[in-house]
């Protein structure tokens, strides 16, 4: 799983979204530097493209949690429906990947994720969890352990009924 955390190096971020095509990522915040990542909420591949947009909002790292004066940018801002302009994308993505200042400059992805995003528990019953999918209408579901550590993401393609079956007939198969 690919996971991205409350503060987030550009050019590692850059990297990420050129080498996936992932339309969201649970995202986790570190209670101490020696602990596993917790889950906080999801961000959608969009938002996060939008954002990188916006080099102002970028910053140096900090050795507190606090970020500096920048204001967040409206949801107006990040919240669209797709990318005007996906060459443009394409070439800042290359250029915080390879560019050496930005593997200094952060962002500080806490006002700009969905804290209220759905997860479940990893042997949450899979009829319930199709249910909650279908239901609600989803394009991914974190699952998380009981540490509230994220260990998967469920997509629809996961629950499309055949390879579904399929996965379902290899695991119940006799050895």
């Amino acid at each position: 799983v690919r996971v991205l955390h409350l503060k987030e190096n550009i050019a590692s971020l850059a990297r990420l979204l050129a080498s996936t095509s992932h339309g969201g990522f649970p995202v986790v915040c570190r209670p101490k530097p020696d602990h596993a990542g917790v889950f906080q909420g999801t961000i959608k591949r969009l938002e996060l493209c939008m954002l990188l947009e916006n080099e102002h909002i970028f910053e140096p790292e900090t050795n507190n949690e606090s970020f500096s004066s920048c204001p967040p940018l409206s949801y107006e801002k990040i919240g669209v429906e797709k990318l005007s302009n996906l060459s443009r994308l394409t070439m800042l993505l290359n250029r915080y990947a390879t560019d050496p200042r930005y593997q200094q400059l952060f962002i500080n992805l806490e006002p700009y994720i969905n804290k209220s995003a759905m997860s479940v528990q990893a042997h949450f019953s899979l009829q319930r969890t199709y249910i909650i999918f279908r239901t609600l209408g989803l394009r991914h579901l974190t699952v998380v352990d009981q540490q509230n550590q994220v260990v998967g993401v469920i997509t629809r393609k996961d629950l499309m009924p055949f390879p579904l079956e399929e996965r379902l007939r290899l695991q119940l198969a006799p050895q």
